[in-house]
């Protein structure tokens, strides 16, 4: 199934852009569509700058498409962390960059008049479990301590009790990609270019300015923004070492009653999330939740399973209208990197590991840059340098990437498949060996075989299958290709390479 936002009612037509069809010259190239790129050439081709957009497959078919689309200066219980690790002032700089998003994004939504279906939601992290309740009491004082004024609630409106929540104003939920496509139609009204089906697979630096090499042309440009999700380009930057892709699920569903309004999150584990949205004339209530590292082994009762459990507990009678996943970004410090791409590549950004939080982040993102290339201070910009070198606070997960991927670079390319073809069910895949080559075969529900080098086109790990989206995914750096060798999702952007079974 497509999400919510991606379905007929919403998507944003492709045969609206065209792929790039000849060598072009500009002042700023952006490489990605999703919501991060598209706001950074709304805002520079509003400023009067000359800006390419260029997207490998749909606009916000990604990443932007398949979110909750909560707009929210509340990322989990992080500001008691960000006090602790960075102190006071970073904490609340950081608090002040999202809030000012927020009614950034806002005042883009009124002056631009997008219907995206923008409310101001209340957002509220609870627990349902009394050891969690001091974790919840430390983020209040911190807040507090911040000069921000929280609430301590225990009535929430969600269908069941809960032991305590912290609740953020004047907080927001929208569309994403009714806000894209709002967001398309001014850049492109300001005589921005827009093109799709355009994979960009090489950027070079050519004396002060950089050329960016597609399929078949190339794009010289003064500025270049990353805007891919996972930034593609591995050398210099090197952010495959200092970042992993985690994948959570969501549903949305017909309840068949009348709905609260808020926005809300889970400290307890397994973690859940829930928010309202309008479909057809209807209130859907979308919940969220199954998160794992994305490239581990995943079971449908563990992650479409354990959402829709959770709604037959609340809504007997509900009815499932979409499933969709995403795969978000997350740094091992928890900080997004923002800005140069590189100390020695000048005029070249970045934005990435908005860590679930992209629709607000992104927005911060975008005002870093775009002040950067407008040569403008931004009060914010130190809080996400994209070339810090401090201490890898987070050693436990940096140590967990570098076992993962040795294991996946070297040692699991080393053992013998444990399963032979006759093994493998119908609509299922798996790993075997064939002739000391391990291939990676995928059986559909009619028998039809479709066999892949199971080697990813990033940096060469082994793949595992995905059995709930019939999909191989790279358990080092979360690029996903389909049951057909298909990429879907970077760094990677090459598809797997085919064996020929006829």
């Amino acid at each position: 199934m497509n999400s919510l936002w991606l379905s007929n009612d919403n998507f944003i037509k492709n045969d609206s852009f065209n792929s790039l069809g000849e060598n072009l010259e500009t002042e700023v190239c952006i490489i990605g569509a999703g919501i991060f790129g598209t706001t950074c050439a709304y805002y520079l081709s509003k400023l009067g700058y000359k800006v390419v957009l260029v997207e490998k497959d749909k606009i916000g078919s990604k990443a932007t498409g398949n979110t909750t689309g909560k707009i929210t200066s509340q990322h989990g219980l992080f500001y008691n962390y960000l006090n602790n690790s960075y102190g006071e002032k970073f904490a609340k700089d950081y608090l002040d960059a999202n809030e000012e998003a927020i009614t950034n994004i806002k005042k883009i939504i009124d002056e631009e008049k997008i219907n995206c279906d923008f409310s101001y939601q209340n957002a509220y992290i609870y627990t349902t479990k009394k050891e969690n309740i001091n974790s919840i009491r430390k983020e209040f004082n911190t807040l507090s301590n911040l000069g921000y004024n929280p609430e301590l609630v225990t009535k929430t409106g969600l269908p069941f009790e809960v032991n305590l929540a912290l609740c953020f104003k004047n907080q927001a939920q929208f569309n994403p990609i009714k806000y894209l496509k709002g967001l398309c139609d001014c850049i492109l009204k300001r005589n921005g270019s827009i093109f799709t089906n355009t994979t960009v697979h090489k950027v070079e630096k050519v004396n002060e300015d950089y050329i960016v090499f597609t399929e078949n042309y190339q794009i010289k440009a003064s500025y270049v923004i990353v805007a891919t999700h996972f930034p593609f380009i591995n050398f210099p930057g090197f952010y495959f070492t200092k970042m992993y892709q985690s994948t959570s699920y969501l549903i949305a569903i017909d309840t068949k009653k009348t709905l609260s309004k808020g926005m809300y999150i889970s400290e307890d584990k397994p973690a859940f999330s829930f928010r309202t949205a309008t479909y057809q004339g209807k209130e859907l209530l979308l919940i969220g939740g199954g998160e794992h590292r994305t490239g581990e082994p995943s079971s449908y009762s563990d992650t479409y399973g354990l959402l829709e459990q959770e709604a037959k507990k609340y809504f007997p009678n509900c009815e499932i209208l979409f499933k969709w996943n995403t795969r978000d970004c997350i740094s091992l410090d928890k900080i997004p990197y923002i800005g140069y791409y590189s100390s020695i590549m000048p005029h070249m950004y970045v934005g990435t590991g908005f860590k679930k939080w992209g629709m607000t982040l992104s927005n911060v993102a975008s005002n870093i840059i775009v002040d950067s290339i407008c040569k403008k201070e931004n009060k914010f910009a130190y809080l996400f340098n994209s070339s810090r070198l401090k201490p890898i606070k987070n050693r436990t997960e940096m140590k967990n990437i570098l076992i993962q991927s040795a294991n996946s670079l070297l040692l699991n390319k080393l053992r013998p498949a444990n399963m032979n073809f006759d093994e493998i069910a119908n609509d299922s895949g798996s790993i075997i060996e064939i002739n000391n080559e391990k291939v990676g075969i995928y059986k559909d529900s009619n028998g039809k075989i479709y066999a892949v080098k199971p080697i990813c086109t990033h940096l060469g790990c082994l793949l595992s299958w995905n059995d709930v989206d019939k999909t191989w995914d790279c358990p080092c750096h979360g690029s996903r290709f389909d049951f057909d060798g298909t990429n879907l999702y970077d760094p990677a952007f090459k598809n797997l390479d085919t064996f020929d079974l006829e």
